[in-house]
């Protein structure tokens, strides 16, 4: 199909529902709507947009919470008239904070409730991505004053110079022995290499892979 919206049957609303779930537990996330607008921007930053019907408006899924949805695989059923969504949650996809908005399960004829609260603490390689996606969206929704965004503009040479200062710090600070500066710096240094890496188009799962190759 030349147009790939071609497959889609909206309803009378210009709405199309939307299941998401989780790309590696196949856990459902959530479920909401899609029109066209909605679609087309899932398609072109790559971070799920729903739109909301009790608001009127389009709605980027961790726009306010910064819980975004990255696509994975977008699938559609035999009728084009749903959407699947396998998708990498950050933090929660439901609002009450459990990690699905499916919490609810009918026991005896009763609902009991299990939510499964996502723990604010993360571990230090969820620390990790959640900078690096932090870093991708200031490439699709530049903000205003951003370092990050500056350092994008002002292109590769400036992005390495940095990476180059950086490491320059660091070797400082081992040599001055201070485990405070140290961490300042590697700091410093990390963020810096993760711009590189989305610069360069390359992501934290490469990193790993070739690390894991080096065991």
């Amino acid at each position: 199909m030349n147009n790939l919206k071609d497959a889609l049957k909206f309803d009378e609303k210009g709405l199309i529902p939307v299941v998401t779930q989780d790309y590696k537990t196949k856990d459902v996330l959530m479920v909401a709507y899609m029109n066209e607008e909605a679609f087309d921007k899932t398609l072109e930053t790559g971070k799920v947009h729903y739109f909301s019907r009790s608001r009127n408006k389009l709605w980027l899924k961790g726009e306010t919470s910064g819980h975004f949805q990255n696509v994975k695989t977008i699938k559609l059923d035999c009728d084009g008239d749903t959407i699947l969504i396998e998708a990498e949650q950050i933090d929660a996809a439901c609002h009450t904070g459990s990690r699905t908005c499916f919490y609810r399960t009918m026991i005896n004829e009763k609902w009991e409730e299990k939510l499964e609260i996502v723990d604010e603490e993360k571990p230090t390689s969820e620390i990790l991505q959640e900078v690096y996606n932090v870093i991708v969206d200031r490439t699709v929704h530049p903000k205003e004053g951003s370092y990050t965004n500056y350092l994008f503009t002002k292109g590769l040479d400036k992005i390495l110079k940095k990476v180059g200062e950086e490491a320059a710090e660091v070797i400082i600070a081992a040599k001055n022995k201070s485990k405070d500066e140290i961490r300042y710096e590697v700091s410093d240094l990390m963020y810096h290499l993760l711009v590189l890496l989305v610069e360069r188009g390359l992501t934290l799962e490469d990193i790993y892979g070739e690390l894991k190759g080096r065991r």
